[in-house]
């Protein structure tokens, strides 16, 4: 169905906002993002996540560090970059713009359904 491909498109779209709106809180373990991606109804299994955060380590948005976990092997945490901070502000202001232009429209719609 048409609309299931585009509720899926536009949470793909926002997927990575939302990931560096999380590690931006402080450093973070990839199980811990996809709890909070899954509890905001993102619905994100660790087969998307992974190649998201090694896409945006390798352009430069994070960086990562291990640390020994008491129930394991070590974990990596991910935290932004400097660039990673850039790119999010960016992002802000862009996610500020697109929320404008879409509360507008709808409330548009529905001022025409009165």
């Amino acid at each position: 169905m048409i609309s299931d491909n585009t509720q899926t498109q536009m949470r793909k779209g926002i997927l990575e906002y939302c990931i560096l709106s999380i590690i931006s809180r402080g450093e973070i373990y990839a199980s811990d993002i996809i709890e909070e991606l899954k509890a905001a109804k993102l619905l994100v299994v660790e087969g998307t996540l992974y190649p998201l955060l090694t896409r945006l380590k390798n352009n430069g948005l994070l960086t990562y560090n291990w640390q020994e976990s008491t129930s394991g092997p070590p974990r990596k945490y991910y935290s932004l970059s400097e660039a990673g901070t850039t790119v999010l502000n960016q992002l802000d202001l862009t996610w500020a713009d697109l929320s404008y232009a879409i509360e507008s429209t709808i409330k548009k719609r529905n001022l025409n359904k009165n």
